[in-house]
C-alpha cells in the first residue's frame, strides 16, 4: 500500500495545536527538587513535529495561539528561524499565558514532566480563527490529541478537520495523550474516538490507543478491527523497545524494530518519530522505510538534551540507519 497525498500543494504539512516552552533540566541524575538550572526550548508536540518536518526539508506550517509576551515572542522567533510558516500562529489578546513544561532527568529510565497548563493560550484557539484558504494549501493536516482537551481549541480542531477533508487534505492524528489536561479517561476516549474515526493516518503508543478505546489492556488486532471500519487507511502503533507496527486497510502488517542507542531522556521520541515517519511517506519511500526513519529519528532525539533543537536532518537519520543496520534492526514485511 502507498499513502496518496494531494500533489502540488504549497505546504507538505500544517500542524495544529500547542506550542509551549520546555525547560529541560541541565543537571542530570537528580530529582527536580534539587535541580537548579534549566535550558529553555520551544516545545509542544505539534510544534515539534512542524519544526522536525522543516529540518527534514519539508514545507511546514503551523496553526496555534501563543501569548502576547516574551515567551510567545520566543516561540514565534524560533519557529521563523526554523522556516516554519507562522502566518496562522495567532497572538492571544486576552492575557492567557504560554504553557510551561519542566523536565526532570533522574536517569535514562526515570524522567518526568511537570506541566503548567492552566488557562494557557493554545487552548483558546477558536473555530473562527481557522482559515480554510490556508488549510487547502497543504497536503497534510497534523492534529495533536492535547488540543482536544478543552474548548474552544477542541472545536477549532474539529473545524479544521472538516475543512481539511472538504479540500482533500490528509488528516494525520498524533495521539499525544497528556493526562493532566483531561478531566477523565472517559472524556478523552470520546473525543479521541471522534477524531480517530475521521482521520486517514493515526500514530500513537499502545498505551495511547488504550486511552482512545478506554480499555486497560487493548490488543492491536482489536484496535485495527475497530478503526478500519471508519476513515483510517494506515495505523501505526508504537511499543517502545519492542518496536512499532504499521497496519494498512488492505490487511498488510509492517514491523519496525527499535534502534538501540544511549538514552539520555525519554521525552521527545514521539514527535521526532512522527516527523521522520511522515517525511518518508511524503517522499514516497514506503511504509517499511518510514518505520526505519521514525525509529532512527526517535533514537537520535532521546540521546540528546532537547526535543525541538535535537530534531535531526535527513543526512543524520540516514547515517544513523547505516551505522545501526543489522538483521536484528531491519523492518520485516509480513503479508496480510
Amino acid at each position: 500500500m502507498k499513502v496518496e497525498f494531494s500533489k502540488n500543494r504549497e505546504f507538505d504539512i500544517i500542524a495544529i495545536g500547542r506550542a509551549c516552552i520546555d525547560l529541560n533540566a541541565t543537571e542530570y541524575n537528580r530529582p527536580m527538587e534539587e535541580t537548579m538550572t534549566f535550558t529553555k526550548y520551544v516545545g509542544g508536540s505539534p510544534a515539534n513535529i512542524a519544526i522536525g518536518s522543516s529540518k527534514l526539508g519539508l514545507n511546514a506550517g503551523f496553526i496555534g495561539k501563543i501569548s502576547d509576551d516574551q515567551h510567545g515572542r520566543f516561540i514565534l522567533q524560533y519557529m521563523n528561524r526554523m522556516d516554519v510558516d507562522t502566518s496562522n500562529l495567532i497572538i492571544d489578546k486576552e492575557g492567557h499565558k504560554t504553557g510551561l513544561a519542566f523536565t526532570e532527568i533522574k536517569s535514562p529510565e526515570e524522567c518526568s514532566i511537570l506541566m503548567y497548563r492552566e488557562d494557557v493560550a493554545d487552548l483558546y484557539l477558536a473555530p473562527s480563527e481557522i482559515s480554510e484558504s490556508y488549510l487547502k494549501r497543504s497536503s497534510i493536516l497534523l492534529v495533536s490529541g492535547t488540543a482536544l482537551s478543552k474548548s474552544p481549541s477542541r472545536e477549532a480542531v474539529l473545524n479544521a478537520i472538516q475543512l481539511a477533508k472538504r479540500n482533500h487534505v490528509l488528516v494525520i492524528f498524533e495521539l499525544d495523550y497528556r493526562p493532566y489536561t483531561w478531566k477523565s479517561r472517559e472524556e478523552t476516549s470520546v473525543y479521541y474516538s471522534l477524531v480517530a474515526e475521521q482521520s486517514d493516518v493515526i500514530l500513537g503508543t499502545r498505551d495511547e490507543y488504550n486511552i482512545l478505546e478506554n480499555k486497560p489492556n487493548g490488543k492491536n488486532e482489536d484496535t485495527i478491527q475497530y478503526l478500519f471500519q471508519h476513515s483510517p487507511r494506515l495505523i501505526v502503533i508504537k511499543q517502545g523497545v519492542e518496536g512499532s507496527f504499521a497496519y494498512t486497510r488492505e490487511g498488510e502488517t509492517y514491523e519496525g524494530k527499535a534502534y538501540p542507542t544511549e538514552v539520555l531522556k525519554t521525552f521527545g521520541a514521539g514527535d521526532s518519530y512522527a516527523s521522520a515517519f511522515l517525511y518518508a511517506l511524503i517522499k514516497g519511500k514506503g511504509i517499511e522505510s518510514a518505520l526505519k526513519y521514525g525509529s532512527a529519528s526517535a533514537s537520535i532525539v532521546v540521546s540528546k538534551h532537547s526535543s525541538s533543537e535535537a530534531m535531526p536532518t535527513v543526512q543524520e537519520i540516514e547515517q544513523f540507519i547505516r551505522e545501526k543496520e543489522s538483521p536484528l534492526n531491519e523492518s520485516i514485511h509480513v503479508k496480510g
